[in-house]
């Protein structure tokens, strides 16, 4: 595949992120929808400043799509999404479905889930934002109940997303949410997702051997 595309990620990351620095879902969009892309690197150490021409706070990933560049993954795969009807549906009422989700799994779910995690790797399990997080996941697993895919009857980009928030250990294993599961697992055995992680992981271990 021949494409304009190029993803930008660090050059290398510590193990503990593998298969989840979110170039991961730009590449699992890219692959979903088959278009070609080339990956290329910033530099891991001194990223805090060494890129704030692409991203001003300093992060990955950032797209470039022939002239245009672009950052904020929520921007970025909906930008993708446009490229292909596997993405997203053509119709405007679709499409409108399509960036409501894609902007609640950013909004309403990674916007809590993401201090939460924070608050319980550096030992503060029992936090304030608990109950926001039960609450805000209990009303997913009660939808994911109610229907296989968030829009149109099929996989979409907001599937994507939502389930790159979702599956994060310690938020797929909070509470007890069979439905919410079922989805993530349905989701991320996809092949599309299995190459992305895979490429992901197989990209950062080889930049071990450089370090």
């Amino acid at each position: 595949m021949t494409s304009d595309l190029t993803i930008w990620t660090y050059d290398w990351v510590p193990q503990g992120p593998r298969g989840f620095v979110r170039d991961l879902r730009l590449r699992w969009a890219c692959e979903e929808a088959g278009l070609g892309y080339e990956m290329r690197t910033v530099a891991f150490d001194g990223r805090e400043t060494n890129h704030l021409a692409q991203q001003p706070f300093g992060q990955v990933p950032f797209l470039r799509d022939g002239d245009l560049e672009l950052f904020e993954s929520g921007a970025m795969l909906l930008h993708l999404a446009r490229k292909s009807e596997r993405l997203m549906p053509s119709d405007p009422a679709g499409q409108a479905q399509v960036m409501q989700w894609t902007i609640a799994a950013l909004n309403s779910i990674e916007m809590v889930s993401v201090p939460w995690w924070f608050l319980n790797v550096s030992g503060d399990a029992d936090n304030q934002l608990t109950g926001w997080l039960s609450a805000r996941l209990g009303q997913l697993e009660r939808i994911f109940g109610e229907r296989e895919w968030l829009v149109a009857d099929r996989f979409t980009v907001a599937d994507l997303l939502m389930a790159d928030v979702l599956r994060v250990p310690l938020v797929r294993a909070f509470g007890d949410r069979p439905a919410t599961e079922a989805y993530i697992a349905r989701t991320i055995d996809r092949p599309a997702f299995r190459k992305a992680q895979a490429d992901q992981i197989a990209f950062f271990a080889a930049a071990d051997k450089k370090r």
